[in-house]
């Protein structure tokens, strides 16, 4: 559990936000442009870079600047640390559940 902490908790803070998980799905798909992404949503473009900015902290996205554009591209790597933690945590309520099954499941044995 150790080794998730601080990267673990900064990727879930930034997907407790529905615009940045907006954000990391249109990624999901290759990269995009910052003015790409900010364009569906109904926000100024400053607040949208605050949004892109916890993404980056976080180390969900990675952005890179060329000229006067600046890209985002999602880093699978991170996705995978919190598909880590959900399998982690997946196994320990399954262990629970099947040991709670056994637990209520009248055995032959039982009258």
């Amino acid at each position: 559990m150790a080794k998730y902490s601080r990267a673990l908790d900064d990727v879930l803070v930034a997907l407790a936000d529905p615009t940045r998980r907006q954000v990391i799905h249109r990624l999901g798909h290759g990269s995009a442009s910052v003015g790409e992404l900010a364009r569906p949503f109904p926000i100024t473009l400053p607040s949208f870079m605050k949004h892109l900015r916890t993404l980056e902290s976080s180390g969900l996205i990675r952005t890179q600047k060329t000229g006067r554009v600046r890209t985002c591209t999602l880093n699978r790597d991170r996705l995978d640390l919190l598909n880590g933690w959900l399998a982690d945590q997946r196994q320990i309520w399954e262990a629970r559940t099947d040991r709670l099954e056994h637990l209520v499941t009248p055995t032959e044995d039982t009258p």
